[in-house]
């Protein structure tokens, strides 16, 4: 599965997720433990834009990741804006050559793993959202897949930076979400 190809659809779905959250379940409890609603909305926001910055090769702007995005009028319409402009950036081929990185460190990583980074958060960070308000991830299968790939992939380096947590055990058969989630270190059927 092409990571470039499922950009788009990924971060409409992400956004998607966004746009649906209400806002009295800000401060509800999401599968990441230590964030609630807000705080796991802040987060996906601050490291989208990172995520453009990345493809551009620009150094990142804007506000800290401490920052409260939420509190801002028109939050969710802007982070729909900026998962799209990030995934248009990763659509020109260029974004995919040599290292680059999130946070702006010059040595970075190869430029297809950061792509990954931003897929896979969509993926998951849309998912946690989507089950903490209640709502579907309704994520395509082809993003699904690509999801897959990326994080069978770089599961084991990611646990060692603590980007994912253990993994959680899931039956072979099944549904790839659910796969991938376990993968990811979450449980699948968590709830509020």
């Amino acid at each position: 599965m092409d990571i470039r190809s499922q950009m788009v659809p990924a971060a409409q779905a992400a956004a998607r997720i966004v746009l649906e959250v209400p806002e009295e379940r800000l401060d509800a409890p999401t599968p990441c433990p230590d964030w609630d609603v807000r705080a796991l909305l802040n987060h996906l926001i601050f490291w989208s834009a990172r995520g453009e910055s990345a493809a551009r090769r620009t150094p990142p702007t804007g506000p800290g990741e401490d920052h409260d995005f939420t509190a801002e009028p028109g939050w969710a319409e802007r982070f729909a804006e900026q998962a799209s402009r990030t995934a248009q950036a990763w659509q020109d081929p260029a974004a995919w050559e040599g290292n680059t990185s999130l946070t702006g460190d010059k040595e970075g990583m190869p430029a297809g793993f950061i792509a990954g980074i931003v897929l896979v958060e969509c993926v998951l960070h849309g998912w946690d959202l989507a089950v903490a308000t209640g709502r579907e991830p309704a994520l395509p299968e082809p993003v699904l897949q690509a999801a897959w790939q990326q994080v069978a992939s770089t599961a084991e380096i990611s646990r060692q930076y603590g980007a994912l947590g253990p993994e959680v055990a899931v039956p072979d058969d099944a549904p790839l979400l659910d796969r991938v989630l376990g993968l990811s270190g979450r449980d699948p059927y968590w709830k509020p």
